[in-house]
């Protein structure tokens, strides 16, 4: 559940970048801060562990309109791909408001994505949490390497994959290029923030 700051009327959300290690969690959010100058109001910091690290930072999105008379400050996080840090994502999903699941789009990824997405369920499931409820958006990246003639999985089978029972919506991005990344974050932002005003209510 977001935090509420009663005395600076600010609503604090958190969005957790989540999937298999160097899928684009990183990549994404490395494009935000740079393209979002403007609205972040903290540097990016980085928490390494050994061969992976947390990434977060605060931004103010404009445009999203206050909720219930409050500003929205949003929180964003990735999370170290590699299995042996669950326990890093499990401390970086506590209190979670919204998700990106960030899909590899390389052939060779199929069942990483698989493993990730099961992993993301288990994770909420023990924090008593339903990747149903949660506002979720998935993000298949890494379409451009198919100009490049690296082999990647076709949309159709990642959705069939990914996305058959979550049924959440879901965008091609490349984050190397920025193409697709505002549109995820828009999304999940969008969805996040519809949940905190019913919540609310």
């Amino acid at each position: 559940m977001a935090s509420i700051n009663a005395k600076d009327k600010v609503i604090e959300c958190k969005i957790v970048y989540y999937g298999p290690g160097r899928g684009g969690k990183t990549t994404n959010l490395e494009y935000i801060h740079k393209a979002g100058k403007k609205y972040i109001t903290s540097d990016m910091v980085s928490i390494n562990t050994k061969g992976d690290r947390t990434l977060f930072f605060d931004f103010l999105p404009i445009g999203l309109g206050k909720v219930k008379g409050y500003d929205v400050k949003v929180q964003l996080y990735t999370v170290p791909g590699q299995t042996k840090y669950n326990s890093t994502r499990k401390m970086v999903l506590k209190n979670v408001d919204g998700i990106v699941f960030v899909a590899d789009s390389l052939e060779i990824r199929r069942k990483a994505n698989m493993l990730s997405l099961k992993n993301l369920q288990d994770n909420l499931k023990e924090q008593n949490m339903s990747i149903f409820k949660i506002p979720l958006v998935i993000q298949f990246n890494k379409r451009d390497l198919k100009d490049q003639g690296i082999p990647i999985m076709p949309v159709e089978l990642m959705e069939k994959e990914l996305n058959t029972k979550l049924k959440c919506p879901s965008f091609e991005a490349s984050a190397l290029k920025g193409s697709g990344v505002a549109d995820t974050l828009k999304k999940c932002l969008s969805l996040t923030i519809k949940k905190i005003h019913e919540e609310l209510s």
